[in-house]
């Protein structure tokens, strides 16, 4: 590795935590996409710098990505690959912003991918879900309240993890996060998620602060009960265990639930900023995805003028 690359990228890195305030998530994802361009660069160009790099050698990098494998084997889809793109050209920003005599990052494009499918369940299939878990137990009502909150609030799975019983107020049927970004919003419960909630938060005998605590494992009894929140990749897996025990046709995950919940507004008549606060989407174009599987004016047109339609 390049040593005076390698102080660059920790710097950009010590920037996107402090001034941007990105999650860990997005800092340890741009850890390593850096580390492989600086793994590239060292062993491609070892006698450049990082102010040396040309459109030349970006096409080249671009032919390592396309050629590179994961540790199952498999190449990385253009996707993948943009990703790393991306945060190359962040870095080339942040560069400039500080100086170098740089690339210009707006030289770089991206290749077009193709738009994947927008996935998301009829309110049928919510319902046959939400009703999976064996609700006798204390680990069935979580399981519940769970779902229920992720179809009733659109949260992200990060923003559920996160969220502690003293945050929700059950009453008023709503709680503040801090989403992406560091933007602010307020949440909104409907009345059966918030039935759930309060079913599971009632029967909790902890004094555990996280709403939501695993059951599994070493029970660490400790003043605040940090160490029993369940885990992002614990949500994951519980939704998906529902999602087989229920039969569900669609390969639904937490974020699908999401999707759901912005469809099930859009298509029963809520507006698209407002869709866009409750999401906490910072752009609107981020959105927009959901308006072609929503709009009625549209399906009226189609179900009235079709020649196909009886």
């Amino acid at each position: 590795m390049d040593n005076v690359l390698s102080k660059l990228i920790d710097d950009f890195l010590e920037y996107l935590e402090i001034e941007k305030n990105c999650s860990k998530l997005t800092i340890r994802d741009y850890r390593h996409y850096l580390e492989v361009f600086n793994n590239w660069f060292s062993s491609t160009l070892p006698n450049k710098k990082i102010e040396d790099v040309n459109l030349q050698n970006v096409r080249k990098y671009r032919v390592y990505l396309s050629n590179r494998v994961d540790p199952k084997g498999l190449t990385l889809s253009r996707v993948t690959q943009n990703y790393y793109v991306i945060a190359f050209r962040s870095f080339l920003k942040y560069l400039i912003k500080n100086d170098y005599k740089v690339l210009e990052p707006a030289k770089i494009d991206l290749p077009k991918t193709e738009s994947r499918s927008l996935k998301f369940l009829e309110r049928e299939q919510i319902d046959r879900l939400v009703i999976a878990p064996d609700t006798s137990k204390e680990e069935g009502v979580r399981d519940r309240a769970i779902m229920e909150l992720l179809f009733s609030t659109g949260l992200r799975v990060s923003e559920l993890a996160k969220l502690n019983k003293d945050q929700i107020n059950i009453d008023r049927r709503e709680f503040g996060v801090i989403g992406k970004g560091g933007r602010a919003r307020v949440v909104f419960i409907s009345d059966r998620a918030a039935t759930w909630v309060k079913k599971y938060s009632d029967m909790r005998k902890d004094r555990f602060r996280p709403l939501f605590i695993r059951y599994s494992g070493k029970i660490i009894e400790e003043n605040t009960g940090e160490k029993m929140r369940l885990t992002v990749r614990s949500i994951e897996r519980i939704v998906k265990k529902y999602v087989r025990k229920a039969k569900i046709p669609v390969d639904a995950t937490v974020h699908t639930l999401r999707h759901s919940f912005a469809t099930d507004l859009l298509t029963n008549g809520a507006d698209l900023r407002s869709v866009q606060e409750m999401l906490g989407h910072k752009n609107i174009s981020t959105t927009q995805i959901y308006t072609h599987v929503t709009n009625k004016q549209l399906r009226e047109v189609h179900e009235a003028f079709h020649s196909g339609n009886k």
